[in-house]
């Protein structure tokens, strides 16, 4: 038997949106860049009581989207001068050093995109090794939680230009009206700490983590590190990111996780 139009279009609209199955939206790209590889001395640091004095390193990446409406670019990492450092960034108090082997502007210029193409620019925090580059895009519109970019600075400046355009956040942001990208807050890490869901039409949904998870047994175990601003808001925060990987059948994508890193297709090559 053979339906009509508006037949086939009445049972779409009965069955409804299908667990599992990517759904039409205008995103239609996902870049991973290399933005930093850093070393640590000590992983106790992320995992306490933990691999105590074990030095590990760690990926750094950043994420382009592409929509239908625009650019969004998801942090920054740390600042493309490192890549002109013989000796890298060294680390302070614990942190990781780090070295950059990609410049972020010549990955973007690689696939042909201008910093004047990008439309957004969100971070999931602002420590430095996500931040490094914000000034790259002076004309992009800043979406970051609004405890967040008012949080005091330790060096008693502020975190951005104040004359950069920002749109501050009280919460989830859907970026383009459609579903595709939500910014999904995520408090703990920082106090205006946040991730970021993106529904591909192929892949899938992925959630990119931030820092509110640094690597994957942190994740398996709810491990939270000693430098989180708020030990209760982060385990809170990972539970609402296991129940938006649920609700979305999506992956985590761990941004320091360098072997899931590693693991991952990176720009020039893309998701879909």
């Amino acid at each position: 038997m053979k339906l009509s139009t508006v037949a086939v279009a009445a049972i779409a609209v009965l069955v409804g949106p299908q667990p599992g199955i990517a759904q039409a939206s205008g995103v239609d790209r996902l870049y991973v860049f290399d933005c930093g590889v850093g070393h640590a001395a000590d992983q106790s640091r992320w995992s306490p009581g933990v691999n105590a004095g074990k030095p590990f390193d760690i990926s750094g990446n950043c994420y382009l989207i592409h929509h239908a409406q625009g650019y969004l670019l998801w942090d920054t990492g740390v600042s493309d001068a490192v890549a002109a450092m013989a000796d890298g960034q060294p680390g302070q108090n614990g942190a990781p050093s780090w070295h950059r082997a990609r410049t972020l502007a010549g990955q973007l210029a690689e696939i042909g995109v201008k910093p004047s193409d990008i439309r957004y620019l969100a971070v999931s925090h602002t420590h430095p090794d996500h931040i490094g580059n914000v000034e790259l895009f002076p004309q992009a519109m800043l979406l970051v939680q609004k405890a967040e970019y008012d949080w005091p600075s330790p060096f008693g400046v502020a975190r951005f230009k104040p004359e950069h355009p920002v749109t501050k956040l009280t919460g989830d942001h859907d970026v383009f009206g459609d579903g595709s990208v939500t910014i999904i807050s995520t408090p703990g890490h920082t106090p205006g700490h946040q991730c970021l869901l993106v529904k591909l039409p192929h892949t899938g949904a992925v959630l990119l983590s931030g820092d509110a998870v640094h690597f994957k047994d942190n994740w398996d175990n709810r491990r939270v590190p000693v430098v989180n601003t708020d030990r209760d808001q982060t385990l809170a925060s990972m539970q609402r990111m296991a129940d938006v990987l649920a609700q979305n059948h999506a992956e985590l994508w761990i941004n320091h996780d360098k072997p899931q890193s590693e693991a991952q297709r990176h720009s020039p090559q893309f998701y879909e």
